[in-house]
């Protein structure tokens, strides 16, 4: 996705990415934050790709765009989400994406810093470690189901597709309903 994102930026742009982040190297802004404000005001991009220039132009040694870079980036991620008081929670995330990678060969699990997406066409859900006990998997419903474990995803903006979580603290927590919810929020992104 990501780079299908820097392939488009010449017609988008009239710039590359390796001309974007040599235009910011030269700007003699130093921080990702600063040289991505630097582009949405001087330049006008959006949220996105400036801050996807920036972080390029910063690292381009593990920067996501790179389809080789970023598998081996994605096992770091994961492991470092997982690490420390939150380890515990590393089996429960496995059953998660044992039940993903059975939807269909176009289920993506596509690990970041701080979140672990799952693609069809769109984000169909997510999971993160929220705390050391809980493992948060948000979902894209069309109907949300009657249960007591789905609650509003307090952090969802109005216009976030993510808007319900279940709460997941052991392994037997991935049970039929928690794959029910899972297969529905797939197909939906058909």
């Amino acid at each position: 996705m990501v780079r299908k994102w820097a392939d488009a930026l010449p017609e988008k742009t009239g710039r590359s990415l390796d001309e974007w982040a040599e235009l910011v190297g030269r700007s003699g802004v130093e921080s990702v934050r600063d040289r991505a404000a630097l582009l949405k005001r001087e330049y006008g991009l959006g949220t996105v790709t400036a801050g996807q220039i920036a972080a390029y132009a910063a690292d381009r040694q593990t920067w996501d765009g790179d389809p080789d870079i970023y598998r081996r980036q994605a096992a770091v991620y994961v492991d470092a989400l997982f690490a420390g008081p939150k380890a515990g929670l590393r089996p429960v995330f496995d059953a998660v994406v044992r039940e993903v990678r059975k939807l269909g060969p176009d289920a993506k699990v596509c690990p970041c810093q701080t979140i672990i997406p799952f693609y069809r066409n769109h984000v169909f859900a997510q999971a993160r470690p929220a705390t050391k006990t809980r493992l948060e998997r948000a979902f894209a419903f069309d109907n949300v189901p009657n249960s007591d474990r789905v609650i509003p995803n307090p952090r969802a903006k109005p216009d976030d597709r993510l808007q319900h979580l279940v709460a997941l603290s052991a392994v037997s927590d991935v049970d039929a309903e928690v794959r029910k919810w899972l297969k529905a929020a797939y197909a939906a992104d058909a």
